[in-house]
């Protein structure tokens, strides 16, 4: 198998102490918020993730936020994987879920909105993602304090064409 070559597919309860232990370190980081073990057991079929060899190179889950909005979510590539492609693949895997499913807008709170450019999200305001804010943001630590940049991408909208506040 070369460098580049990984598989990803739909978590699974065994994967939760591995997810768990990646995104501990990333919210250590700073790069995301903390989430249980027990949270990822409730959610596990949220979540897909990516591995080389049986390990685990990357992860990331689509919640529904409401009839035509999902997010990405815990998107989170290990160190050693890194500049490899994965995130990207998780996202557009995330991305074909969320239109599977018949979500029109996709959006993600980050702090690399660049790399949500390149897959098409366009920087919006919090303000557009009511169901957001108020069903999640409001419980945060950090939410007189939120630094995460928010993006969105119609997924039923013509390439090219604007975002759009609302749905």
């Amino acid at each position: 198998m070369s460098d580049r070559e990984f598989s990803v597919r739909p978590a699974r309860l065994a994967d939760v102490p591995a997810i768990h232990a990646l995104l501990r370190a990333q919210a250590a980081a700073g790069n995301l918020l903390p989430r249980t073990q027990e949270n990822l057991v409730r959610h596990v079929r949220d979540f897909i993730v990516a591995e080389r060899d049986g390990a685990l190179a990357g992860v990331g889950a689509l919640e529904i936020m409401g009839p035509d909005l999902g997010e990405v979510r815990s998107l989170a590539v290990a160190p050693a994987f890194h500049r490899q492609g994965i995130g990207e693949q998780l996202t557009r895997a995330l991305m074909a879920q969320a239109r599977a499913v018949g979500l029109k807008r996709l959006m993600a709170l980050t702090y690399v909105p660049g790399f949500f450019a390149r897959l098409g999200f366009e920087v919006v305001s919090k303000d557009d993602l009511p169901e957001k804010v108020w069903q999640v943001c409001v419980k945060c630590y950090k939410f007189n304090r939120c630094d995460e940049i928010a993006v969105m991408l119609r997924l039923d909208a013509p390439a090219g064409a604007k975002v759009s506040a609302g749905g």
